[in-house]
């Protein structure tokens, strides 16, 4: 009785979308983590820019 049981568990696909999601989050975050300081150039140069812009203005 108990073998069903987990057959039908490892067959049950309801909690699938929450497994995708939950991985999209962890492949986010490893990408964030790897490239952490090439992200943080790239928003120090923006806010840069937009200062330098509204300072124009």
């Amino acid at each position: 009785m108990k073998l069903k049981t987990f057959k039908d568990f490892l067959l049950e696909e309801e909690g699938m979308g929450t497994v995708e999601v939950i991985l999209i989050i962890v492949v986010l975050v490893a990408l964030v983590v790897l490239f952490k300081d090439r992200i943080m150039k790239i928003v120090s140069s923006l806010f840069d820019k937009i200062t330098e812009q509204t300072d124009k203005l």
